[in-house]
């Protein structure tokens, strides 16, 4: 599969319909970012399973803002709607690939897990810290 193009009209629907997203934030002037272009092609072809989208930050302003991208290119990637990288400079291709077999060799469950315990503590600044108690960790939404 080829890469797709992101915009703020399909990015939410590309991450909540599809378990496995790589998206390049990238920008027409930006030199690094045409390099990194055919890499991340490449690699869309090998990874029939998992969808590259590539992002315009010229065009899509508010989407690159939302997601705080301060330089480009910039490599996000989703897996069952949550953020497992994010990370900006151009990887090579045999980066490229070893972050994408961590990202997919990782046990979903756990991460879910360690989302919702982190989603618990938001209102604190701290990291789990302090030793009081925030209840058993049941949170409801």
């Amino acid at each position: 599969m080829a890469t797709v193009e992101a915009t703020k009209e399909n990015f939410e629907d590309l991450i909540d319909s599809n378990p496995f997203v790589i998206v390049d934030f990238w920008a027409p002037w930006c030199a690094p970012c045409r390099a990194f272009g055919p890499i991340f092609e490449e690699a869309s072809e090998q990874h029939k399973d998992i969808v590259f989208a590539k992002l315009n930050t010229e065009a899509e302003q508010e989407l690159a803002a939302h997601f705080q991208v301060r330089s480009i290119p910039t490599l996000m990637i989703f897996r069952e709607q949550i953020i497992l990288f994010s990370q900006p400079g151009s990887l090579p291709r045999k980066a490229l690939e070893e972050v994408i077999s961590q990202a997919r060799a990782l046990d979903m469950d756990e991460i879910r897990r360690e989302v919702a315990e982190q989603s618990g503590h938001e209102d604190h600044d701290h990291q789990g810290c302090c030793g009081h108690d925030h209840g058993d960790g049941e949170h409801h939404h």
